[in-house]
């Protein structure tokens, strides 16, 4: 009545035990461990990707936000850009090198604990002049397309400066509402710490901030003497 139960083998008399090579397929206990495998991965790679954006957060991009009025209309108060923080690594062949029209973010030079975003008007060896709302580089008046006339109405005019070697000369594009190189004088190099490169907010703005190539046609600045006494007349 208890005797014991023969069971009649999966496959009829053919039984698993019968041959120690056979593979047996278990399909979930395959499936759990495949995705315990695939998880640690995925684990291993967003650890990855998050080092690499860390390491690109620190040393290539940095996000900014616009404060302020002194870039309209080209930018407005309150959005967000990306800036390339390589020019800071100009003494590598490698590195962006910063070109009249691009627009940078600086340490204020009288208050480094202040950073502005302006457009580069005048590069080392240059000679800028303010005149009747125009500006003027080397003799020549700029294509300023960016500008909107309603916010450049002061036509004031200033005597020309001369761009010292490792320093910029700078402007807001709000010209009647930008504190910049026409007040506090010129920012050094070393100051600026990124070029603007992608406005990221508002999303419906979104877009690749290029640099302004209308003044190609530019004189070159007064050559530097090696002496660094000043220009020297061509």
């Amino acid at each position: 009545m208890f005797g014991n139960r023969s069971s009649t083998p999966p496959f009829g008399t053919i039984d698993i035990n019968d041959d120690r090579d056979i593979q047996v397929q278990r399909p979930k206990e395959a499936a759990r461990k495949h995705f315990w495998m695939e998880s640690r991965l995925l684990f291993r790679d967003l650890l990855f990707a998050l080092m690499v954006l860390a390491l690109v957060m620190v040393f290539v991009i940095q996000p900014v936000k616009v404060e302020g009025t002194s870039m309209l209309p080209y930018l407005h108060d309150g959005e967000r850009i990306f800036v390339n923080k390589l020019i800071y690594y100009d003494d590598f062949r490698w590195a962006p090198k910063i070109y009249r029209g691009d627009i940078v973010v600086f340490w204020f030079p009288e208050d480094p604990s202040k950073s502005y975003i302006k457009r580069v008007i005048g590069l080392p060896g240059d000679y800028v002049e303010v005149h009747d709302g125009h500006v003027s580089v080397n003799g020549k008046d700029l294509v300023e397309t960016y500008l909107d006339p309603q916010l450049n109405m002061s036509h004031q005019t200033r005597p020309s400066t001369y761009v010292k070697p490792g320093y910029y000369f700078v402007m807001g594009d709000n010209r009647d509402n930008s504190s910049d190189s026409r007040i506090w004088g010129l920012v050094p190099k070393k100051y600026i710490y990124g070029k603007a490169l992608f406005r990221y907010w508002p999303l419906n703005t979104a877009a690749i901030i290029s640099r302004d190539t209308h003044n190609g046609s530019v004189p070159p600045g007064t050559a530097i003497r090696r002496d660094g006494d000043g220009p020297e007349e061509q």
